[in-house]
């Protein structure tokens, strides 16, 4: 039997393989292009749990920019203001409980005619002090004071609510800023991470014309990665954009600003805070300011006694008149019955249907903030666990990755395309891993907001 050389094709096949074995032998040579650990340097290890003095550390940089934006606030000094001005009105309404004291004086000509006699006086006048004391009418000042309490009351903690608004919307963009940020650190790292693995496409294709598809592929991804880059990079902008809104020209920085708000507060111990919520505790005292008003406006209708005394001097010279001088004093005890007023008891009818829509107005307002904790404190339970099963997820990735790579540039094994997807997907589940702790912050920071407020919060000690 004759024995015949092998095909041409088989020659050329194994002539490729021998150049593909011989750009791999080179990566891995020493001091060769590039090692699978050398691309995979990008895998970032698991991040550490935060300690006691980060947190500390960011909740005071937290706390620094919340009054930062108190202090810019224009919106926070119109609250400050009507809180003044309601204490104001306050002082009025005790001050109208109190004696009263008048002082009056007249002085001009006067002319007068009576049965055909006209009488002149060139100057005469008149000089009178008085004094009333209120001795009863009803409740109707007391309950006047008391509706001007309440509504100041209600007025102050409309303040402290515009300062809770504030406060939430700093942490906010605060924590919107700093997931920018992380989301940018990862796109660092996938970009290195791309840019090495086209680096080491490229040494093989100068070996293996056959594998240029390959590097296309690979400088693909790799200008993908960088335009998510860029646009996350002008979402990073436009977060700090919004963040400098309400901190102003203050120093930012995020270095462990997401051990900020890592804790999810229990139910039963937010619920318990609702009573003391800013917002709540409006309502409460608008409404009874409304009951007061009420109380008020029925006492209107009762007999009212006051007791006055007064001291008055007068005098005259010049004209026809003789000139004379006088003086006269008397004490008076006045009493007022009302006898016939349908609008007073329309007012007071009017006054306690407002009381009670104020008092189910409140109990609404509880009602709808007790339903959004529970949902949002839900939220932040699955938001956190989700970012700790997906930590979990993310370190098999990168274990997957790396044994990818090194399969595909040591043994051949692995197609470029499977080094690739489990690129993105280990990047991917990096990029959802810190969405996920980002969602459990905002939550919680709301979480806080709805309780007793985040300025109460901030101020505790860790």
């Amino acid at each position: 039997m004759t024995l015949r050389s092998p095909p041409r094709s088989c020659a050329r096949r194994g002539a490729v393989a021998a150049i593909w074995l011989a750009a791999l032998q080179l990566l891995l040579a020493p001091g060769g292009a590039m090692a699978a650990e050398s691309c995979a340097r990008a895998l970032a290890a698991p991040a550490a749990l935060p300690t006691g003095a980060e947190r500390v550390q960011a909740r005071e940089r937290l706390r620094d920019w919340v009054g930062q934006a108190v202090a810019r606030s224009a919106a926070a000094d119109a609250a400050r203001w009507q809180a003044e001005a309601a204490q104001d009105d306050l002082r009025e309404a005790r001050a109208a409980l109190g004696p009263q004291a008048s002082l009056g004086a007249a002085l001009g000509p006067q002319v007068s005619r009576a049965a055909g006699n006209t009488e002149t006086s060139a100057a005469q006048w008149r000089a009178s002090l008085g004094v009333s004391q209120l001795l009863y009418d009803g409740g109707r000042a007391d309950a006047l004071v008391q509706a001007r309490r309440l509504q100041a009351d209600a007025v102050r903690l409309g303040w402290v609510n515009q300062q809770e608004q504030l406060a939430l919307g700093t942490v906010a963009a605060a924590l919107e800023w700093s997931r920018y940020r992380s989301l940018l650190q990862v796109m660092d790292d996938y970009q290195r991470s791309a840019a090495c693995l086209t680096a080491a496409m490229e040494q093989v294709v100068a070996a293996d014309r056959g594998r240029l598809s390959e590097l296309v592929q690979a400088r693909k991804s790799l200008a993908q990665v960088q335009l998510t880059r860029h646009q996350i990079e002008a979402q990073a902008r436009q977060s700090e954009l919004r963040l400098r809104r309400w901190v102003g020209d203050a120093s930012l920085d995020d270095a462990g600003l997401r051990a900020a708000v890592d804790d999810v507060p229990g139910l039963r111990a937010l619920w318990a805070q609702l009573e003391r919520a800013p917002e709540v505790a409006q309502a409460r005292a608008q409404a009874a300011a409304a009951e007061a008003q009420a109380r008020s406006a029925a006492a209107s209708l009762q007999p009212q006694l006051s007791l006055s005394a007064g001291l008055t001097h007068n005098g005259n010279a010049g004209g026809s008149l003789p000139g004379s001088h006088g003086a006269a004093a008397n004490v008076t005890l006045a009493l007022s019955v009302p006898l016939w007023s349908p609008g007073s008891h329309a007012a007071a009818d009017a006054a306690r249907k407002r009381a009670l829509a104020a008092r189910r107005a409140g109990d609404d307002v509880l009602e709808v903030r007790r339903h959004r904790v529970t949902d949002l404190h839900d939220q932040a339970r699955s938001a956190l666990e989700r970012e700790q099963l997906t930590a979990a997820v993310v370190r098999d990735s990168a274990q997957l990755y790396g044994y990818t790579l090194q399969q595909w540039q040591q043994l051949g094994r692995r197609s470029l395309f499977d080094v690739m997807a489990a690129e993105s997907d280990h990047f991917g589940l990096r990029i959802s891993q810190e969405n996920a702790r980002h969602d459990a912050q905002q939550l919680n920071a709301t979480l806080h907001s709805l309780g007793a407020g985040l300025l109460d919060w901030l101020a505790q000690p860790r």
